[in-house]
């Protein structure tokens, strides 16, 4: 039997996929930071607007602030109505949610119900919205078989990830809902790493759309994806599951970092300012010796290196104190990193 909570958390998350929009009436800030996966902004007040009411409220009286508020949330909703609403059908049915579901979504509600809609205002807004997920992520992880796929930098474990993803296999990939790669070099370019409320959003809502009978495939992540933490009862499971090692000749993954990393080759100060962030491990000397190859364009030397002074030594040393089943994992050896290749190893994956 499902433990009580457990089937709260559920008929939660039901209940928001009954609804044709899920309309989010916080300032952009605030849906920036977080919101329910799918959600539309639509803010009543936006940034400035809620400053300037939030000032009058403490510094004037409550009534000066709602007359001037009541003004602002009534003109942005005309203003939402007329540009994203006209063309909704009679039976439209949008859930509307702000903070902790007070005035400025059951202003929104009200409007949209004395239309016709069939609006519904989220009871507890995303305050419990956020419970919600933070218990789900607590919980819900013991639930799924993980199938953790383990390997050296550039062994084409993400690569992999996506194109198991694309066959129709079930996959959680940390990296790309992180934005991150996962080590000192793996910031994206021009990708900021989102907040870790939305991470832990993205997370749930991926992972409550698995089928508990079939394996959930993820990378052998550390408990931080650059700033990020993995929720502690997901990282737990992972560390516990079955393994599946991806190999890869030194050739093809100096290969497919060169192309991944292109970023790098294209910029190398920037690479050598995420270089310096090793000093302390590997001294003064070796770094202006890595900057050096950088600023000269000798990456694959630069790659090279890299893999037998760093990456690889640091895999060796934290996989098997990590991962209890690292030690008894399956082999799956990649013959090269063409999308045939990968397609191949995903196949032969999903087959068990």
């Amino acid at each position: 039997m499902p433990h009580p909570a457990a089937t709260d958390v559920q008929d939660f998350f039901a209940r928001l996929d009954q609804y044709d929009a899920i309309i989010d009436v916080r300032s952009p800030s605030e849906y920036a930071e977080d919101h329910i996966p799918g959600a539309i902004n639509c803010p009543v007040l936006n940034d400035e607007e809620r400053a300037r009411v939030g000032t009058l409220y403490k510094q004037v009286n409550p009534f000066e602030a709602k007359k001037v508020g009541a003004a602002l949330v009534a003109k942005n909703i005309a203003s939402h109505i007329e540009q994203q609403f006209l063309d909704r059908p009679r039976q439209w049915k949008p859930l509307v949610y702000c903070w902790r579901g007070g005035n400025r979504s059951g202003a929104m509600t009200h409007i949209l119900s004395k239309v016709g809609w069939h609006a519904e205002q989220l009871e507890g807004g995303y305050k419990k919205y956020r419970r919600q997920v933070i218990g789900a992520m607590e919980k819900a992880p013991a639930q799924y078989s993980f199938n953790v796929i383990c390997g050296t930098t550039g062994s084409g474990k993400s690569r992999l990830l996506q194109v198991l993803a694309s066959e129709g296999a079930q996959v959680l990939d940390l990296e790309q809902l992180a934005a991150h790669r996962g080590s000192v070099l793996g910031n994206m370019p021009s990708e900021p790493q989102p907040s870790q409320k939305c991470f832990e959003s993205c997370l749930w809502e991926t992972l409550r759309r698995c089928d508990p009978e079939r394996p959930v495939f993820v990378e052998s992540e550390s408990k931080k994806v650059g700033r990020l933490r993995v929720p502690e009862a997901l990282i737990d499971c992972m560390r516990t599951s079955p393994c599946t090692a991806v190999t890869l000749s030194r050739e093809n993954r100096m290969r497919l970092l060169m192309e991944d990393y292109a970023h790098f080759v294209r910029d190398p100060l920037w690479l050598n300012e995420r270089l310096s962030r090793l000093t302390v491990l590997h001294g003064h000397d070796k770094i202006a010796h890595w900057h050096e190859l950088a600023l000269s364009g000798q990456m694959e030397t630069l790659i090279d290196e890299l893999l037998t002074e760093h990456y690889d030594p640091l895999y060796e040393r934290s996989i098997h104190r990590n991962f209890v089943h690292a030690g008894d994992a399956r082999t799956l050896e990649l013959p090269g990193i063409t999308q045939a290749d990968f397609r191949a190893a995903a196949q032969q994956l999903m087959a068990g």
